[in-house]
């Protein structure tokens, strides 16, 4: 394929996202429209969000990577995404009205709205959409790279660029518009890449002789039960516990407009789990030598199909990274405005210049993330070791504080170390992550112990949950409409 047509493609694409997000940009009068399109956003456009983030960097580069070394143990991907957005429609659905704008405000909430949890959580949360966010930048430049030859860090700096643009342009409702509107282009091409692919090798019939070949025997068989379980499930906690997926909820339209489309992606998502696979064992036949197995999916489409569907194609994949970085970008500005930067500066911005400030915060966050993607290239590694790390404690602590009314902050704090110690250690023996597969399990079973043993050693939380949302409402009421420190002297002098 041509370098030159693919980079003529993506410029047009890029004008394309650039002008939807001009438009919908213009409906934006407050932080929280920025931040949250109004609190009013419709079922189609949170399913078609929700699909293309899913559709996104891990499954195009790396279940399809996953699957061309392992076989259908691809499909792992996809079904612990499946189970991670099916759990989040039945438990979590309800937040939305609670109204809450952060993930932080939530895990607050449910120990007495403590501030050292929503500080601390606050910056794992950041800190995790900073690695999402990295992630989607390794896997749109890994594309960018092979198509056109870029160099990777020059990629890397263009695949940044790209999304912060129309980021800072449209906020969260262009998010959704791009978003929904890539989700036809993603699930189109992934279709016509699995039927180019399987009869490329031969029809389904040949599929378990070609597996049988590779010594490829099931679903698990091929990498042991344990990392099969672990992989899933730490796909299925990074769903639970992403802040861009908490985003989408807490913009909803109402509890069943969110509930509906999480089920429904769902259980799309699900019965998508084979195609990566099917992607990935139709490039091992194709292309035995292959020296990065992440290129799997690029290569298939270059050798399959016609000058024209390949760069569609390609376009799509690439798409699919840019839609998933949109929206864990919103839910890094999000923290920043709403529990960083109030906290660093202590005051908030007026909201004549709270949009202004919102959009200085993509670029910050951009600029963050691209330096988390220039020290790896291997993003199923840096994704696992991603989630264990920064969102086993914040799934433990969203766990049981939505279902258990003695969870206290000090349980709370507790999990998050809790996690973050037991992700490391395994992370620095080889021999202990690799009889895991990854050290979500094990995170995540430390943090849960550590939280119900600390919450039962400690005083209960002293207020009410009801008491807890109304000093966080308190507090989110005051950061998105507080009057200019000018006006509120002003107001302080009328007064005396």
């Amino acid at each position: 394929m041509n370098g030159g047509h693919f980079l003529l493609g993506f410029g047009v694409y890029l004008l394309l996202m650039l002008a939807i997000s001009y438009l919908v940009s213009r409906r934006q009068h407050s932080s929280e429209d920025f931040l949250l399109a109004g609190r009013n956003v419709s079922a189609r456009l949170t399913f078609g969000s929700t699909v293309a983030t899913m559709i996104g960097t891990g499954t195009s580069m790396g279940a399809v990577g996953f699957a061309y070394n392992h076989g259908w143990s691809g499909m792992l991907y996809g079904i612990g995404g499946a189970v991670g957005i099916l759990l989040l429609a039945w438990l979590f659905a309800p937040l939305r009205r609670l109204r809450f704008v952060t993930m932080s405000e939530e895990l607050s909430y449910y120990v007495g709205a403590n501030q050292w949890v929503k500080q601390g959580s606050a910056i794992l949360i950041f800190l995790a959409s900073l690695g999402w966010l990295g992630a989607h930048i390794i896997g749109g430049a890994l594309y960018l790279s092979w198509a056109t030859g870029i160099e990777l860090l020059y990629a890397k700096l263009i695949i940044g660029l790209a999304y912060t643009f129309y980021v800072m342009i449209g906020g969260y409702r262009a998010v959704l518009w791009t978003d929904s509107l890539m989700a036809l282009l993603l699930f189109s091409g992934f279709l016509l890449m699995s039927y180019a692919a399987v009869q490329a090798i031969g029809g389904l019939a040949h599929v378990s002789a070609v597996l049988a070949e590779a010594k490829h025997n099931g679903l698990i068989s091929d990498i042991g039960l344990l990392p099969a379980l672990s992989l899933s499930v730490a796909v299925a906690v990074g769903v639970l516990a992403t802040p861009s997926f908490r985003q989408r909820i807490y913009a909803a339209r109402n509890v069943g407009t969110v509930r509906r489309s999480f089920i429904y992606s769902g259980v799309l998502y699900l019965a998508f789990a084979a195609l990566p696979a099917l992607i990935g064992i139709a490039a091992r036949v194709l292309a035995p030598e292959l020296n990065n197995h992440q290129f799997a999916f690029t290569t298939v489409a270059v050798l399959l199909l016609p000058g024209l569907l390949t760069l569609l194609v390609l376009l799509a994949g690439l798409s699919a990274t840019l839609s998933s970085a949109s929206s864990d970008a919103i839910a890094a500005v999000a923290i920043v405005m709403q529990d960083l930067y109030p906290r660093i500066t202590g005051s908030v911005p007026a909201p004549a210049r709270a949009i202004f400030c919102s959009r200085l915060a993509v670029l910050l966050v951009s600029a963050l993330a691209l330096v988390l993607a220039l020290l790896t290239d291997d993003l199923i590694r840096y994704i696992t070791g991603m989630i264990a790390t920064l969102l086993a404690g914040i799934f433990v602590c969203a766990l049981l504080g939505r279902f258990w009314l003695r969870f206290t902050w000090q349980g709370a704090l507790a999990a998050l170390a809790g996690a973050i110690i037991t992700s490391l250690v395994l992370l620095n023996h080889p021999g202990w992550l690799a009889y895991w597969g990854n050290p979500c399990i094990p995170a995540v079973a430390v943090a849960l112990l550590a939280a119900v043993s600390v919450s039962w050693l400690t005083p209960p939380v002293a207020i009410s949950r009801q008491q807890a949302l109304a000093q966080i409402n308190a507090a989110r009421d005051n950061t998105f409409t507080a009057p200019p420190l000018a006006e509120r002297s002003s107001s302080r002098a009328e007064t005396t």
